[in-house]
């Protein structure tokens, strides 16, 4: 990364939203009451990250059946909507990042396997006008998930910017290959829900570990560091 971008197309959970104990309270109320053993907070920061369903997946026992998968999702889907803000808050620093981001130009926008009318709930409530466009899971629509590349460059065709443009935030393994797969530079933070030794290993070599940093990279006043 050695330009200032014009766009800036983020991860929710664990990039700009602390949200893992809600995900724990709410898979661990629905598990609990449909009879299964519920699981830790180590446990559900490690299944996060590939959307409200493979978390159940991971959470329900090894050979849960395919039927009681759904049952299981679509009940931790619609209670999560309901308790979804209750504990989570955006990141020391993310609010004001964003704020100076706008202030100098660069268009933003939410990409997150975290089902759509969620995200779309949670960003308006978080963070209104500083985020353009919100964009979840949207895979009966055909819309492929996360690390495919078709949310991201949905986003980009919103905001009107190509990929060479862009970049993309995040602090998972999944965000890393969605940055890759989209044709895209990335930049990996160091406060969510993976360490930067598992980030590595997936192949990032930007890293932020502020959201001061991060402001820098993204505007183009990096430490040389380069993907």
């Amino acid at each position: 990364m050695d330009m200032a971008k014009h766009a800036a197309i983020f991860d929710l959970d664990g990039t700009l939203l602390n949200s893992i104990e809600d995900l724990y309270l709410s898979m661990n109320f629905v598990l609990k009451r449909n009879g299964f053993p519920e699981r830790t907070l180590s446990e559900i920061r490690g299944f996060v990250g590939d959307g409200i369903y493979k978390l159940c997946q991971r959470a329900l026992p090894y050979g849960t059946k395919n039927e009681t998968v759904q049952r299981v999702f679509e009940e931790m889907h619609g209670y999560y909507m309901e308790h979804c803000m209750e504990k989570s808050a955006p990141y020391p620093g993310i609010t004001r990042m964003l704020e100076r981001l706008k202030a100098a130009g660069v268009k933003t926008a939410v990409v997150s396997n975290k089902s759509d009318d969620a995200v779309k709930k949670i960003c308006s409530y978080y963070f209104g006008e500083t985020v353009s466009t919100a964009i979840g899971e949207r895979e009966q629509a055909g819309i492929r998930k996360k690390p495919a590349p078709d949310s991201v460059l949905a986003a980009l065709g919103v905001l009107g910017v190509t990929a060479e443009k862009a970049v993309y935030i995040g602090d998972s393994q999944v965000d890393v290959y969605t940055a890759q797969n989209s044709g895209m530079d990335g930049i990996a933070v160091t406060w969510g829900f993976r360490t930067r030794a598992e980030l590595e290993r997936a192949g990032a070599r930007v890293f932020a570990d502020t959201p001061e940093k991060l402001f820098e990279l993204i505007c183009g006043y990096d430490d040389g560091a380069h993907i």
